[in-house]
C-alpha cells in the first residue's frame, strides 16, 4: 500500500465507515473455569466495599506481554493491549486477568517501537514513539492484519510514548514524553490530529506549564507513559513511568489533579478508565526480573495489570 493509499485509507476508516463486528471470544489462558468465576466473585466482592483507594485486582500477565504498553477498549467495553516491539494485540478480559483473543499486524509481523494504542470507531491505531501510526481493522484470534501506515512528521518535535481519541473533538492525542522543542521543554504537551472530513488532518497543541502539574510533588519533570479519556468528565488522566504519577486535567488544560499511583508500580505504562468505573494500570516485567528466577517475587518477574475503583479515594481528587 503506497503512502498516498494509507492516508486515504486512514481518513476513510477513522471517518466511522461500517465494519464487522467483534470476533468471538477465544480461549482463556490456561486457567480454569472455577478459578475464573472465582477472579469475577472476588473482584465484585472488593468494589461492593467502600473505596480505600486500594487496588481491587492484580493480574499477573503471561510471558509474551512482559513489555506491556499501552492500553485503549472498544466501543463495546472490551480492553486491547500491546508488546513493545512487534505488532502483536492481545484482548484481555480484565474482569478475570486472561488472555482471550491475539492478531498481529502483517505477514511476518510488523516491527516497531510500539508505544500506545487506541481505537476510533471500527479502526485501531497503534503509535510508534517517532509518532508514526499504523491503522488497521481488529483481526479474529490468531489472525494476521493488512494495516496502514501514516507518519504524522511529528517526531522531531517529541517522543511519543501516550495515544487516545477524544470523540468531543474528534481528534487523536498524542501524549509527549520527551519534549525536543526548546520554547516547550518546560511544558506537558499533547498534540491533537484532529480528524477532518473531506481535509487532511489538522493538529494543534494543548501546553500545560510544568510548574502547575509538579506542584509540591517533588518531581524533577514528567514523562508521561500514556494517556486516556475519563468516560464521565472527558477529562484526560496521564501516568508518567519514571515519575510513577497520576494526573488529571480538563480539555482546557487546567489540573484537577496531579498525584503519585497508589499502591506499588515499578514501571506503569499503559491507564484506561472503564465505563463500569475501573482504573486500570499495567507495570511491564520489572528491569532485570526474569521467570526462570523462582526466587523472585512473582510480580518481579511479570508484567502485572492492577484494577482499581474509579474515581479513587477523595485524597486523589482534592486540588493539588
Amino acid at each position: 500500500m503506497t503512502g498516498l493509499q494509507a492516508s486515504a485509507w486512514l481518513l476513510a476508516t477513522l471517518w466511522g465507515g461500517a465494519g464487522c463486528g467483534p470476533e468471538p471470544r477465544h480461549g482463556t489462558g490456561g486457567v480454569d473455569s472455577t478459578e475464573l468465576a472465582g477472579r469475577e466473585a472476588r473482584l465484585a466482592q472488593a468494589i461492593a466495599h467502600p473505596d480505600s483507594g486500594a487496588a481491587i485486582a492484580r493480574w499477573l500477565m503471561p510471558p509474551a506481554l512482559n513489555e506491556i504498553s499501552g492500553l485503549a477498549l472498544t466501543s463495546d467495553g472490551r480492553l486491547l493491549t500491546h508488546g513493545d516491539q512487534r505488532g502483536q494485540i492481545f484482548e484481555i478480559d480484565y474482569r478475570r486477568g486472561v488472555v482471550v483473543k491475539q492478531f498481529a499486524l502483517g505477514k511476518p509481523t510488523v516491527h516497531g517501537d510500539f508505544e500506545a494504542i487506541t481505537v476510533v470507531g471500527d479502526t485501531v491505531v497503534l503509535l510508534a514513539s517517532d509518532g508514526t501510526l499504523y491503522m488497521f481493522r481488529e483481526g479474529a484470534n490468531d489472525a494476521r492484519v493488512e494495516y496502514a501506515v501514516h507518519d504524522t512528521k511529528l517526531g522531531a518535535e517529541c517522543e511519543f510514548e501516550g495515544l487516545a481519541f477524544d470523540p468531543a473533538l474528534h481528534a487523536l492525542l498524542l501524549a509527549c514524553k520527551t519534549v525536543r522543542t526548546k520554547s516547550l521543554r518546560n511544558s506537558l504537551v499533547i498534540f491533537r490530529w484532529k480528524l477532518e472530513r473531506g481535509k487532511g488532518p489538522g493538529v494543534s497543541k494543548l501546553t500545560v506549564p510544568l510548574a502547575r502539574v509538579i506542584s509540591s510533588n517533588g518531581w524533577d519533570g514528567l514523562h508521561p507513559s500514556d494517556i486516556t479519556i475519563d468516560p464521565f468528565t472527558g477529562n484526560y488522566v496521564i501516568i508518567a513511568s519514571r515519575e510513577k504519577a497520576l494526573i488529571e486535567i480538563t480539555r482546557a488544560g487546567d489540573v484537577v489533579f496531579a498525584r503519585p499511583l497508589p499502591g506499588e508500580h515499578p514501571q506503569p505504562e499503559g491507564v484506561a478508565i472503564t465505563r463500569d468505573s475501573i482504573l486500570i494500570v499495567t507495570d511491564e516485567q520489572a528491569q532485570g526480573a526474569s521467570p526462570k528466577h523462582a526466587h523472585r517475587d512473582a510480580r518481579d518477574a511479570s508484567a502485572v495489570m492492577t484494577l482499581y475503583r474509579w474515581p479513587l479515594a477523595r485524597v486523589y481528587r482534592s486540588t493539588p
